[in-house]
């Protein structure tokens, strides 16, 4: 798949994204950061908050889990919450995955490899997501945009509220 699926969950959640353990982890991949500089992104910083599985994740969690085992066919599937705070731009990049790679055993394998960002709030103005060169904005609580292994990608919140999404992680066989 080289383009972008969009859906929405079927289910309804509450709030818990909000109050998860977030930390902030750099940005893993240096290629990308020396190339941001030499387009002119001189940012301390390139990442959001993140909560991933190794920390409580909200109760619903597991529904997302099995939403995506069912209706996708993902196998071993890891959910990250992710807030971005206000000024954070992540500029276009392709996930790596690199620590889901070692995990499953996936060396070889990566375009096997699938991501979900799920959008957990209502759009807010100054929020920005781009998949494939694709502008994406006026989402609603609960839509989703999945896409295969190294679509390249970005996020922005030039807003003054939380951008908060999750992703969600498999492979297929």
């Amino acid at each position: 798949m080289s383009s972008v699926i969009h859906g929405q969950l079927n289910f309804e959640f509450n709030d818990e994204f909000k109050n998860l353990n977030y930390i902030n982890e750099p940005f893993n991949n240096s290629a990308d950061m020396q190339r941001w500089r030499n387009e002119g992104f001189n940012h301390e910083r390139y990442t959001g908050d993140l909560c991933d599985m190794r920390k409580p994740q909200p109760t619903w969690n597991t529904q997302v889990v099995d939403y995506f085992a069912q209706n996708f066919s993902w196998r071993d599937i890891g959910t990250a919450y992710y807030r971005m705070g206000t000024g954070v731009i992540l500029p276009t990049h392709q996930d790596t995955y690199k620590r889901y790679v070692e995990i499953f055993n996936l060396q070889g394998k990566e375009h096997t490899i699938y991501r979900a960002v799920v959008f957990l709030e209502n759009w807010n103005s100054g929020h920005y997501g781009e998949y494939n060169g694709c502008a994406h904005v006026n989402w609603q609580r609960g839509d989703f945009v999945v896409w295969n292994y190294d679509l390249p990608h970005c996020a922005a919140n030039l807003g003054t509220a939380p951008r908060y999404t999750l992703q969600v992680t498999g492979h297929v066989e």
